[in-house]
């Protein structure tokens, strides 16, 4: 059997980087998205999940898969990292507003997370999901 070619021909090595580049730069966004929400909510999200607190696994877990959702449709429509960077920090700072807004029908629903309730967690959780999806639609520009 003959083998056509070699390992590096017909492949795109400027694809390659391009994948690295912006896994990296989803990789740095995504964890400075995740020191701002630690920083801004009065829960300790990452404690309480140690001490196997579900509702805040659930409202942190929702958060973050928010914010993932319209940062994959930027890096798909993105031309250029730093377009890919300028989307991905609204994206954090539309999360953000979300966190705050969610607040505004349940009252003290850091506390009611830190005390385990599950449903406050799902709750953000749910919110922080529908505005990721919908500011993932938004960004189909």
């Amino acid at each position: 059997m003959e083998l056509v070619g070699t390992a590096s021909e017909g492949f795109a090595w400027g694809g390659l980087v391009s994948f690295i580049s912006y896994l990296v730069t989803a990789a740095v966004l995504t964890v400075i998205y995740v020191f701002i929400y630690i920083a801004v909510t009065p829960h300790a999200e990452i404690k309480l999940i140690k001490q196997n607190n579900m509702a805040a696994a659930y409202a942190f877990s929702g958060s973050l898969i928010g914010f993932s959702i319209p940062l994959a449709i930027v890096i798909s429509h993105s031309a250029a990292i730093m377009e890919c960077v300028i989307w991905g920090v609204i994206a954090l700072i539309v999360q953000i507003i979300i966190y705050f807004l969610a607040r505004i029908p349940v009252p003290e629903l850091s506390r009611r997370i830190e005390d385990g309730e599950i449903s406050s967690g799902l709750w953000l959780a749910a919110a922080s999901l529908t505005g990721g999806i919908i500011n993932a639609a938004c960004m189909t520009y």
